[in-house]
């Protein structure tokens, strides 16, 4: 059972906070096992994957070849617990909103699998160590970047926002683009070009990759009040959108080999996977304006194509200095 089984749609907050505070109560009813699977949950390491898909090539491009690979450990372990922190932290101040929509309606704040002081001082304590682990391990810059990146996911995308406007994924996503800073310094102990280079991809990336999403749920984030584009948008304004950020990203990513950071194959990889993300991109934007809605509307074909376009891209980055 979870605890929003018994409420309507469009129920309140608190009655989101009072479900969750009863099921947090019964200890005996959490088993060891589902606790751990649980604290796991809240770090969120299907999203962690995507972060460092991003980190570990940039490693590879800023040392030209093949990095420390006991750095690129100490690196990934230390992304993993800033990243994960960010996600426990967003999980317990989203968790009367989870309650109420059906995606996050398993979360571990929101079953009562974990309490919402646990989630608090698991989120704290993940947000320090990981902060500490890149000062000591890695170096103090990557250690700063980690912890901006942190506060920026929690403070101005979570609480700020999230719930106020509908630009809430375009601004709040700079967080989502530090793990590419963060590689880089962990490697070279300062940033360049091509690091911001990549930083915009990811910029321009998440937009598109998160909309078709939103499209999809958009009912349940209107439940919850969060306005997120699709919500107060047409579908056509949307893929509109998309478009133009699909365009911006492409041409962002293809700068790096006129400044000399990548050569032929990195070039080939980023012509044909943009050039297939310009296509299901326009694709998406033609059906909304023939007004297909529902399972005709097919947005999460981009939604899963944007997943595969960046790991593609990004290990494009890794190999192609052996290629030069």
């Amino acid at each position: 059972m979870t605890a929003v089984e018994s409420r309507p749609a469009g129920g309140g907050t608190s009655q989101a906070n009072e479900a969750v505070g009863e099921l947090g109560k019964n200890s005996g009813q959490r088993p060891f096992g589902a606790r751990v699977m649980a604290f796991v949950a809240l770090t969120k390491p299907r999203i962690i994957e995507l972060l460092l898909i991003t980190t570990v090539p940039v490693m590879f491009l800023a040392q030209q070849g093949v990095p420390d690979l006991g750095l690129v450990l100490l690196t990934c372990v230390g992304g993993y617990l800033s990243a994960g922190g960010a996600n426990a932290l967003n999980m317990y101040i989203d968790r009367d909103i989870d309650a109420l929509m059906d995606r996050t309606s398993q979360r571990p704040l929101v079953t009562g699998m974990v309490s919402p002081r646990e989630g608090l001082i698991f989120g704290l304590t993940l947000a320090v160590g990981a902060t500490l682990w890149f000062g000591y391990f890695v170096n103090w810059l990557s250690a700063w970047l980690s912890l901006g990146a942190l506060l920026f996911y929690v403070v101005v995308y979570t609480m700020i926002l999230k719930r106020r406007t509908s630009q809430n994924i375009v601004w709040g996503g700079i967080a989502g683009c530090m793990p590419v800073l963060i590689g880089w310094s962990a490697v070279t102990n300062s940033l360049s070009w091509a690091a911001l280079i990549l930083f915009l991809v990811i910029f321009f990336w998440t937009p598109p990759h998160y909309w078709p999403l939103s499209m999809k749920v958009k009912d349940d984030y209107a439940r919850v009040g969060v306005p997120m584009l699709p919500v107060i948008a047409t579908n056509k304004v949307v893929a509109r959108q998309i478009v133009v950020y699909s365009w911006a990203m492409v041409a962002v990513s293809l700068l790096l080999t006129p400044l000399g950071y990548t050569g032929w194959f990195y070039t080939a990889v980023a012509l044909v996977t943009g050039g297939w993300w310009l296509w299901e991109a326009h694709a998406l934007l033609a059906r909304a304006k023939e007004g297909h809605t529902g399972g005709k509307l097919k947005e999460m074909r981009l939604f899963h194509w944007s997943i595969t376009y960046v790991s593609l891209l990004f290990v494009a980055v890794a190999v192609d200095p052996f290629l030069r």
